[in-house]
């Protein structure tokens, strides 16, 4: 019997897997350094992102099928197995990998990570599974929560919580099929580091509608002026937060990102300020040290500090404008976070708006008369954003909402009604982030 031979891809992609699911870590930030350390090609990169992520992604699907032909229930199966389980049935029903190539590839890995008795009965469910050519023609006639949990790969409280906005199942279905695409990394160049032009010239490709922003050739972690701190990877919505909270500057003004970590914000603001207005002055703060640490790498180092920003005493001055970037459940960004589905609760909710709150209170604690308050969150849980804004309002009678569409150089994208902005994966090819502006009469 010969050593096993699995190929590099599928291996980094089980490894990524089986450490994000056992171990707690997080893909966006394991995935690079895996990488890194590899000698594959760029399409072996690529294929290998696209399987530890959309296995990531799909696992509740594939759990289901693989549940099928098991002998125990799916939650008592050894964890190597799940996790290559997963690897080899994402292969063969969300890629383009022929089915017999994904099973014995698998199995390879299975040989090596988990030995010959395991990886023959990976070898076992991986063909039955093949077999059935992934009917789910079963769920329909489910309910339809039902029917979408397992089809669609999310928990049934995110669902609900996506129709309670959206208030139509044929749109939440669009979103939970966008939640599962394969994301394109946005890169935006920072003003006075870098510009659009030169990243073009570098072989990145534009945004259309989006002044700085791009989409980078190949992986970002190995662009250079990434690499370089010229530049950083930024989801065009974030993109549109920072640029419709710019839209609010006047020369000379007192800026603080309070929950600034890892910086991707903090560092388009800054630069942007910097680059525009030498009078202005800019603070981030972030509690975590070690995501302090990320955002000085990309801000003046004197320009990061790290207090409980949920106390405003921390705080020896006020500020004109406070970006309020606060901690969410990340609902809005699924796609491009795949564990992130599996890992938020209800009672993560909770202790999430409990906090929202906290942090808007200390802002308002810390603004100055005429100031204002940007609210974010990447988020379109109701709790989390129209329940915020009502809340905050309701405590606060000299605060208003600033409309974004009466500010002449804000993005228009997303605008209700309102004046906040709530951004749609399905809709606005973005993560799904939530904006209001918050004015304090003065």
């Amino acid at each position: 019997m010969g050593k096993p031979n699995p190929t590099p891809a599928r291996l980094t992609a089980y490894e990524l897997v089986h450490q994000v699911n056992r171990q707690g870590a997080y893909a966006n930030l394991r995935l690079p350094e895996l990488l890194a350390k590899s000698k594959m090609t760029q399409a072996d990169k690529a294929f290998t992102t696209e399987l530890a992520y959309g296995s990531l992604r799909m696992q509740g699907q594939h759990d289901y099928l693989a549940a099928k032909y098991l002998d125990r229930p799916f939650s008592e199966v050894d964890e190597k197995i799940q996790d290559l389980l997963r690897i080899g049935i994402h292969q063969i029903t969300q890629m383009r990998v022929a089915s017999h190539a994904a099973v014995s590839e698998t199995v390879e890995v299975a040989k090596l990570v988990a030995g010959e008795s395991k990886a023959s009965y990976v070898n076992a469910i991986l063909r039955k599974v093949s077999e059935a050519n992934n009917d789910l023609s079963e769920l329909k006639e489910r309910p339809v929560l039902e029917r979408l949990v397992t089809q669609y790969s999310h928990p049934e409280w995110i669902i609900s919580a996506f129709y309670d906005q959206l208030q139509d199942w044929q749109k939440v279905e669009e979103l939970l099929a966008a939640n599962n695409l394969p994301v394109k990394p946005d890169v935006i160049s920072w003003p006075g580091k870098s510009s659009t032009a030169e990243l073009i010239t570098l072989g990145a490709t534009a945004i259309d509608g989006f002044v700085n922003g791009v989409n980078p050739p190949g992986i970002p972690s190995e662009f250079e002026p990434i690499i370089t701190r010229r530049a950083g990877v930024q989801d065009r919505g974030s993109q549109l937060v920072v640029e419709n909270f710019l839209a609010t500057a006047t020369a000379g003004l007192s800026w603080l990102d309070m929950c600034a970590g890892p910086g991707g914000k903090a560092a388009y603001l800054f630069h942007s300020l910097t680059s525009s207005d030498p009078t202005a002055t800019f603070l981030a703060n972030e509690p975590i040290s070690h995501r302090a640490e990320l955002v000085k790498r990309v801000v003046n180092n004197q320009q990061v500090v790290s207090f409980d920003a949920t106390d405003a005493k921390n705080f020896s001055q006020r500020f004109d404008r406070i970006l309020v970037d606060a901690p969410c459940t990340g609902l809005g960004a699924l796609r491009r976070r795949p564990e992130a589905r599996w890992r938020r609760t209800i009672k993560d909710l909770k202790e999430l708006v409990l906090l929202q709150r906290q942090l808007l209170s200390s802002a308002y604690a810390l603004l100055n008369p005429g100031g204002v308050i940007a609210y974010v969150t990447c988020s379109p849980h109701i709790a989390e954003t129209k329940g915020q804004v009502l809340d905050f309002l309701a405590r606060h009678k000299d605060m208003s909402i600033l409309p974004l569409n009466t500010l002449a150089d804000a993005h228009k994208q997303g605008v209700l009604t309102d004046g906040t902005m709530q951004l749609w994966t399905h809709q606005d090819q973005s993560d799904g982030m939530f904006m209001v502006l918050f004015k304090k009469v003065g």
